[in-house]
């Protein structure tokens, strides 16, 4: 059949090559199932065969894996690839396969070869966004739901880039020069992503924290002076409500960029206290408070001791440092074992007649003998017509008593 000239052609009539690959097609096509028409039933058949025999190890594979597994877990995952295998992928592979046992003609084995390009490439498509999809969906874990716009967000961004993959890929084997088109789409997405760069700083810090898992809804964390539980981790926001009540809105870049301290990954809390004694305690007394403290701790069932020693010579106080670990690690038994803890420890000091220091100045007189005299002690003082004094009277010290008593 001869082309029509351009000049001629209506309008809307298909270009001529095109028009003549398809005609030489069909034409050889029916020349083949006519004079070869054993070798044309026979590869039909095979592939008629091959499809149906892919059609059944596919439905097999489904029934034997199920349908109710998560796709976090191994099975899961390969019943999702399973299920995403198209049935027109299965019909071209068995097609292609049959060209290798039999000899079509040119043009239907280039036909074939093209559909397998794109059919190959469209599946590989599928598969692909499965297995990215199944790879975040294994990471988010139960966290999927409160990560439910950023997991939509993925979703898009996954289709988007492996589609244009696909349809670049199939465009390449096709014979199409892709330069200028991957080109441009370079240049577009540099604008697009210098235009929306805070948004797309926000949805990678999603991502960060998807992946990564820093924390999720429920827990307790800490960040630049705020603490509060987890309400919501959103596309460009994290909600946390704050121990005051309030709602606290943070963007997920400026979160990630801060120290965070979360309280729900507590395994058991340290507690470190420090006390002090006076001065005038004797050595075997300071002697003492370790052993009686690390009893103490020891008969709680929620504590570890660790230790107790005298650390430093104070201004106004001898000091110890206690150490000791709280195994659970709820907040209020921490703050309960504290308090029984310390209430055991005043009442141990008070049965030893140990006296807690706190910041204070005593002065220390002399006497005539030239003896320092302690404030504390009770010392007789005789003056003219008046009986012995007990102590030193208010406002006057040991020493100034005495003195005024031999004058």
């Amino acid at each position: 059949m001869s082309a029509v000239p351009a000049a001629t052609r209506p309008a809307g009539e298909l270009i001529p090559n095109a028009l003549s690959e398809a005609e030489h097609l069909t034409v050889d096509t029916v020349n083949w199932l006519r004079h070869d028409s054993s070798d044309a039933l026979l590869g039909i058949a095979v592939a008629i065969a091959l499809y149906f025999i892919f059609v059944g190890i596919r439905w097999g594979l489904g029934r034997a894996l199920g349908k109710h597994h998560p796709v976090t877990t191994l099975r899961g995952f390969a019943a999702r690839i399973v299920r995403r295998t198209r049935s027109a992928f299965m019909a071209v592979v068995a097609a292609d396969l049959v060209t290798h046992l039999v000899a079509p003609p040119g043009p239907l084995l280039k036909a074939i070869d093209i559909a397998f390009t794109i059919t190959f490439a469209v599946q590989g498509a599928f598969w692909l966004r499965e297995v990215v999809l199944a790879l975040v969906e294994r990471r988010a874990g139960a966290d999927e739901e409160s990560l439910a716009s950023a997991m939509t967000i993925i979703r898009v961004l996954v289709n988007v880039v492996i589609w244009l993959l696909a349809i670049l890929l199939i465009l390449d084997n096709l014979g199409v020069n892709i330069t200028a088109l991957v080109a441009g789409l370079g240049v577009g997405g540099i604008a697009i992503g210098l235009a929306a760069q805070g948004i797309f700083g926000d949805l990678f810090a999603a991502l960060a924290i998807l992946f990564d898992r820093p924390f999720k809804v429920g827990d307790t964390i800490s960040y630049g002076g705020t603490t509060g539980s987890v309400e919501a981790i959103g596309l460009k926001t994290t909600r946390v409500r704050a121990l005051s009540g309030e709602q606290v809105i943070i963007s997920n870049t400026k979160l990630l960029d801060q120290q965070i301290s979360n309280m729900r990954r507590i395994i058991e809390r340290r507690v470190v206290v420090q006390l002090g004694v006076i001065y005038q305690t004797p050595p075997e007394q300071l002697e003492a408070i370790p052993g009686a403290i690390e009893a103490i701790i020891a008969a709680r069932p929620n504590c570890r001791f660790d230790r107790a020693h005298f650390i430093a010579f104070s201004p106004s106080s001898l000091d110890f440092e206690i150490v000791y670990h709280i195994i659970v690690p709820d907040l209020a038994v921490m703050m309960a074992e504290r308090q029984a803890i310390g209430i055991a420890i005043l009442r141990y000091f008070a049965a030893s007649d140990i006296q807690f220091a706190y910041p204070s100045q005593t002065s220390f007189s002399a006497g005539p003998d030239g003896r320092v005299l302690d404030p504390r002690e009770r010392v007789p003082v005789a003056g003219p017509g008046s009986g012995p004094v007990a102590g030193p009277m208010p406002g006057i010290t040991a020493g100034a008593a005495r003195a005024e008593g031999s004058a």
